[in-house]
């Protein structure tokens, strides 16, 4: 038998499983999918908006791995760091681990007044509507009028989106209901979302865009000036020497077309018109510095950026302040070093050559990396897929080499002789039930549990309540 550790029960970890599944090259395969958190799903179950269901859904085929019967999920077991198992012992439990691990940092402005009270990466505020039980259950307030969101990227169109729609929208989703009421009550009333390049180089799908335009509650503002600096825009299919636009841009740039083509300083889009908030799309400006008044954030201060000629942007030397009293950062994710691997700090991945992890120049034997920790943090969900093949296809080129190396005939025995306290799938399954519970006692569907002790006390005898 081929015993196999995954590392990471997110989209990368579980289709990895799945690929060892599917492959006929070594017909007995047991797979340990092991994760830090109790919780299985990765970023489909805390970092894909509560009101995206569809995506959400992904979870149903994630869940089929897990329950085959040549799969273990083996969460609350941390690898690296202080309290996790360290890469070199849980390498002899295995004949080979596959880490999945993510980018869970956030690539950082570098401006002055980045860590002013009120400025937070997007990654947190989205762990806080999510319940990511890392994130303390009510660390937003929402009492600002004006928020930027500074970039222009799936994630930053999910956070302002959450901002602009009505708490009454979400309350038939699994989002916490601490973060429920805090957006009830937010005075939010104009989101800003701000990137230094034009339409053509932003990178939501069009799909989240038109998301915005129909917001009952919200109206899109944008500015024509701003689009018709972008070349892309202003003559579309008028290039002839550049090369043809892609669809998802090309599509992008149909739908800001639409909303600006009322004319004048300013237009307006879709929403209705008695419209609560407003979301301002923004382009051609670059952050230089996060504004001060009170001892907190007070807007951001951005330089005007114009196009280079050579697909990049030149500073213009002019600079425009935007009032803010809440600034979310989501400019890109950034691999973190996990003790004990080999790390680029440049490029944020784990060296690998086709996954298998590299050394001193030389592959190691019986550990490979699959996900944005392998690649970096690019693709959608569905990249991971072909990523996790490819990782795979490394490791059964190497099964006779792994097959001769000591496994444990128990790796959980040994993890919990070593202290730690394993949640299995039944584990899960408790918490699922817990989530339905305290939904029906809010007179709700199933609702997230937020917190460490709530999710584990609902593991271990499913009475855990989470906050309320």
């Amino acid at each position: 038998m081929l015993s196999v550790a995954v590392v990471g029960s997110g989209p990368s970890g579980v289709y990895t499983a799945q690929a060892l599944l599917q492959q006929s090259l070594v017909p007995d395969v047991r797979v340990h999918v092991l994760d830090r958190l109790p919780t299985p799903y990765g970023l489909v179950r805390y970092g894909v908006a509560p009101d995206h269901e569809k995506i959400k859904s992904l979870q149903n085929s994630l869940r089929a791995v897990l329950e085959d019967e040549r799969v273990s999920f083996v969460g609350n077991v941390g690898v690296g760091g202080a309290d996790g198992v360290s890469p070199a012992r849980l390498a002899r439990l295995y004949h080979a681990v596959v880490y999945c691990v993510g980018a869970a940092a956030d690539r950082p402005l570098a401006v002055p007044g980045e860590d002013l009270p009120g400025s937070f990466s997007a990654t947190r505020f989205v762990s806080w509507y999510s319940a990511h039980p890392d994130i303390a259950a009510d660390p937003f307030a929402l009492d600002a009028r004006s928020a930027v969101v500074i970039g222009v990227g799936n994630v930053a169109v999910d956070v302002a989106r959450i901002l602009a729609r009505g708490a009454d929208e979400l309350r038939s989703t699994d989002v916490p209901h601490a973060a429920l009421r805090t957006l009830a009550d937010s005075r939010v009333r104009d989101v800003h979302i701000v990137g230094r390049r034009g339409p053509s180089q932003a990178r939501f799908t069009t799909k989240e865009l038109r998301e915005l335009g129909a917001l009952p509650g919200a109206r899109i503002v944008v500015d024509p000036a701003e689009l018709a600096l972008d070349p892309a825009y202003a003559a579309p299919g008028a290039l002839p020497a550049s090369p043809p636009l892609p669809a998802v841009v090309r599509r992008n740039l149909e739908v800001l077309r639409g909303w600006s083509a009322g004319g004048g300083p300013v237009a307006e889009g879709l929403g209705t018109p008695d419209a609560v908030r407003r979301i301002r799309l923004r382009f051609f400006l670059r952050p230089v510095e996060l504004l001060e008044r009170g001892g907190r954030v007070a807007g951001v201060r951005f330089a005007r950026t114009a196009p280079d000629g050579a697909g990049g942007v030149r500073d213009t030397g002019a600079y425009e302040d935007v009032e803010a009293q809440l600034v979310l950062r989501a400019v890109g994710y950034r691999g973190v070093e996990l003790p004990g691997l080999p790390f680029d700090p440049v490029r944020g991945t784990v060296p690998h050559r086709a996954g298998r992890v590299v050394r001193d120049g030389a592959p190691s034997p019986g550990e490979y990396v699959a996900g944005w920790i392998k690649r970096g943090p690019t693709g959608v969900i569905g990249s991971n897929r072909s990523c996790a093949k490819e990782t795979v296809a490394s490791l059964l080129e190497d099964a006779p080499l792994l097959e001769s190396r000591t496994a444990a005939a128990d790796p959980l025995a040994v993890l919990r002789g070593w202290g730690l306290r394993p949640v299995e799938w039944d584990g899960w399954l408790s918490i699922e039930r817990a989530e339905v519970e305290l939904g029906r006692s809010l007179g709700r569907g199933p609702v997230k549990i937020p917190d460490w002790p709530g999710l584990l006390a609902a593991a271990r005898d499913g009475t855990g309540t989470g906050e309320r």
